[in-house]
């Protein structure tokens, strides 16, 4: 799981005091224990959910949802094995794990200004004055310095609390995006999966269907000749073959496109998987019911949904963060520098010079800006607290959309296995009754077109099945659990130290 960096604690060590003058040491006491921040303390919205989904309520208990690799229910080993390649090397994946890496860079950087910062500086100078009235020669003369300054801002009314706050939970932010970002993948290497097995089933069934009724047009001409047939029995019987073959290559279209796009989630070039699918395969038949929890689940289980509370808490921070710009400001300087001819002399025959002392800068006029920087953060906390309530309602549409898609196509799917069953029965009949001399070749050709029609209609129901049953996952929150790796960078960079380069 991706791991969450913990906020150190800032502490100050009491014998520090000691070494510092009297009034120094009060300023840095009193800030250390009177320290505030200013701006709204965040809190999660408290929003009021349904107490089931759909229209009507249930005696029994919902059964939470059990989303842990939910399309290892599907039982398609190839499935399983694109997922966590998919995983692995999707570029929209690596790009979410470059921001996680970005945000923590940013907290770090916001945690800095917590901290007293320090510089050494030093310095050599060679030095030739000209011959004056009191000499006669020039003078030459060396000069090295060595000095070490601090400074350290008190944060009295914690600005920079408030900034390292939004960055932390920046952090949280970029990793529910890269949740986000593996729960899309995830549906979507699943649902082009089932696209790229339905399309070689229509074109398996189309190739089958053309072969039977090219056999139709050969037996129909035979018997035209024979005079038993009509010159329009032949050519609907030919039209119809033709009409069916026309349709292997709608599907072998589909089936490439769908293949070209699952290898690319895969970050792979897109023909990367044709070898490996084109055997064919059945398209994923979920067989068993998915449990869906109650409508607050959503709120902890769906990764967007997390996002955007996140994202409501940072700019929550940052109002505090504006609002501290408004205060005075307090910050303890001080430097100390050793001069002398000689190196050698920088510590025992030098001139120490030092100094210490707080400065106090407190805003008077701004033009008004600084309210109005209050004033933008709070409304960009207000956009993205409408945000938050927008994704959770959209995540509410998506449950409740996939539930009766996936419903009511189960309920197709058992009409039409029924309406094809009934013609493969007539077209049997059909043919038998034609030999007959009972019904007339017309017959035939209808049953044989509504068969197919049928047929056609039944693997598409099939496809929708197992495409509402991921689509109903993903609204419910279901995607990949497994360990991600965020530390490793995209680019690894060599001689990025100080080092001479080519001309170019």
């Amino acid at each position: 799981m991706i791991r969450k960096p913990e906020i150190p604690t800032l502490q100050i060590c009491s014998h520090t005091h000691k070494r510092l003058p009297s009034i120094a040491a009060s300023i840095v006491l009193s800030a250390t224990l009177t320290s505030c921040v200013v701006g709204p303390d965040y809190r999660k919205p408290d929003l009021t959910m349904p107490p089931h989904w759909g229209n009507k309520s249930s005696s029994q208990p919902a059964k939470p949802a059990e989303l842990s690799q939910w399309w290892k229910q599907l039982k398609d080993p190839t499935l399983n094995l694109l997922i966590e390649e998919a995983v692995a090397g999707n570029l929209d994946v690596a790009s979410a794990k470059a921001k996680i890496r970005e945000a923590r860079a940013s907290y770090r950087e916001q945690k800095g200004a917590l901290l007293p910062s320090a510089e050494g500086t030093a310095s050599a100078t060679r030095t030739r004055t000209a011959a004056s009235d009191t000499s006669s020669e020039a003078t030459v003369y060396s000069q090295y310095q060595a000095g070490f300054d601090a400074s350290w801002e008190l944060d009295l009314f914690g600005g920079n609390k408030r900034a390292a706050e939004a960055a932390k939970y920046g952090v949280d932010s970029a990793e529910e995006e890269l949740r986000d970002t593996m729960l899309t993948l995830v549906g979507d290497v699943a649902s082009y999966y089932v696209q790229a097995r339905e399309y070689q089933t229509l074109r398996d069934l189309a190739r089958r269907t053309a072969v039977s009724q090219r056999k139709t047009a050969a037996l129909t001409q035979a018997e035209y000749k024979a005079g038993s047939a009509t010159g329009v029995d032949t050519a609907k019987a030919d039209a119809l073959a033709s009409s069916t073959e026309a349709d292997i290559p709608t599907y072998e279209i589909s089936y490439a496109t769908a293949v070209h796009r699952l290898s690319v989630l895969l970050g792979k070039p897109p023909a990367a998987l044709e070898e490996r699918l084109k055997t064919g395969g059945p398209i994923p038949n979920p067989r068993i019911a998915v449990s869906t929890g109650i409508p607050a689940d959503i709120l902890n289980s769906r990764p967007d949904v997390r996002l955007a509370e996140r994202q409501l808490a940072q700019y929550t921070a940052k109002i505090g963060q504006a609002e501290a710009n408004r205060y005075p400001s307090i910050s303890l300087t001080g430097d100390i520098a050793s001069s002398a001819t000689s190196i050698s002399d920088l510590g025992k025959k030098s001139t120490i010079g030092w100094s210490f002392g707080p400065s106090l800068t407190v805003p008077i006029f701004q033009g008004g800006q600084l309210k109005a920087a209050v004033d933008v953060a709070k409304a960009q906390r207000d956009q993205y607290y409408v945000a938050y309530q927008s994704a959770v309602l959209s995540a509410m549409e998506d449950v409740e959309n996939a539930v009766v898609s996936l419903t009511q196509e189960r309920l197709k799917h058992g009409k039409l296995g029924s309406s094809a069953v009934s013609y493969r029965r007539a077209t049997d009949l059909s043919r038998t009754l034609n030999q007959a001399g009972v019904t007339d070749f017309l017959d035939v050709l209808d049953a044989e077109r509504s068969l197919y029609s049928a047929e056609e209609a039944l693997i598409e129901s099939q496809a929708s099945i197992a495409t509402d049953y991921v689509a109903l996952n993903k609204a419910l929150g279901g995607g990949w659990e497994g360990e991600v790796d965020t530390s490793e960078p995209a680019v690894v960079d060599t001689d990025s130290g100080p080092h001479l380069t080519a001309a170019r």
